[in-house]
């Protein structure tokens, strides 16, 4: 029984990530001084270096001719990205103009860093494939997403802050570290490609724990400065209600405008799927390892964090069960 329910939950992307996720906040709140900033454990400074690591690897994945070969259907590149640096960022302005008190400030900036972050690579691909859409533009569109956010999610970042009063922004030297911690690696890795990118395809398997054991010790050292500051008495359970209420239902907002858009501009099913499912997603990865530079030395960096591993749980349940609903009417089509 206990086998047949984490098998069930796995298909809809509830793996032990996510249990590790819970777990390590649940630790953060009953051991805070274990990871927060004047720990004896350099939890921060190994942080950081692991998440050069884990971009070093994500470019020595890239495959150049794959990149390559998507690069014809403009149209469809061009959308996906509009609605992932644009669309989604533009929603969040509008409605904090008109619904301030919905949520505390801090939580409005963890909602825009959500927005502005860029679409993630790996359920993008895996749910496209299932819901049987537009493989190789899939890759193609999340792996150009993750490079442009390492520019877009910066300037967006600068905007919210210059027009709130949450805190202060450097751009040049945030555009900096991340050249130097994220975009650097990156390009390594692609320039070892040719060479080395066999040795990340044999080792997939343990190149994504370490990703996601880098990623929870992250989350681990946010949610322990956050608790030390005390940052989450501000939160309550009804807080909590409309924070998770609010993701889905800007997740649902996002579907419904990139299936309009497909249907405007004609496109076909595969590469409607292909526009849903990677311009609705935002890259828990990313918004983790760039919230070090982006919010540095900043205590409520876990209650910013919260929004997106929201989002993340809920956009792994919905578009799994999206994903499914399409291949279900595929095979309908086809057996007609």
């Amino acid at each position: 029984m206990f086998d047949r329910f984490v098998k069930k939950a796995a298909s809809f992307g509830f793996d032990d990530f996510l249990l590790g996720i819970i777990s390590v906040i649940l630790l953060a709140y009953l051991f805070p001084s274990v990871g927060a900033r004047d720990s004896v454990i350099p939890i921060r400074e190994v942080a950081q270096v692991g998440v050069s690591v884990i971009f070093f690897f994500y470019g020595l994945k890239l495959n150049p001719v794959q990149l390559k070969a998507g690069l014809s259907n403009w149209r469809l590149h061009f959308l996906v990205h509009i609605t992932t640096f644009i669309i989604f960022p533009v929603i969040i302005l509008v409605l904090h103009q008109f619904l301030p008190d919905i949520q505390t400030e801090n939580f409005w900036t963890g909602i825009f860093y959500l927005a502005a972050l860029p679409s993630t690579v790996s359920s993008s691909v895996v749910m496209v494939s299932i819901a049987r859409g537009n493989i190789p533009a899939a890759i193609f569109n999340a792996s150009i997403s993750s490079l442009l956010g390492v520019f877009i999610t910066p300037i967006w970042m600068e905007v919210w802050f210059s027009e709130n009063t949450s805190g202060n922004f450097e751009l040049s030297g945030v555009f900096l570290k991340l050249i130097l911690q994220v975009l650097l690696p990156v390009v390594l890795g692609l320039l070892l490609h040719r060479k080395f990118g066999w040795f990340a395809e044999k080792n997939k398997v343990r190149l994504k724990q370490f990703d996601q054991a880098v990623i929870l010790l992250i989350i681990f050292n946010s949610f322990c400065e956050s608790f030390a500051e005390n940052v989450f008495s501000v939160l309550n359970v009804a807080d909590l209600f409309r924070l998770v209420l609010f993701t889905i239902l800007l997740f649902f907002l996002v579907i419904f405008i990139t299936n309009y858009l497909s249907n405007l501009l004609g496109f076909s099913r595969e590469d409607k799927i292909t526009l849903i499912f990677c311009g609705s997603k935002k890259s828990l990865v990313h918004g983790t390892v760039m919230s070090k530079i982006l919010f540095p030395n900043s205590e409520i960096m876990g209650i910013v964090l919260l929004p997106l591993m929201i989002y993340h749980t809920s956009q792994l349940l919905i578009s799994s069960i999206l994903a499914n609903r399409f291949a279900i009417r595929k095979e309908n089509i086809s057996a007609d």
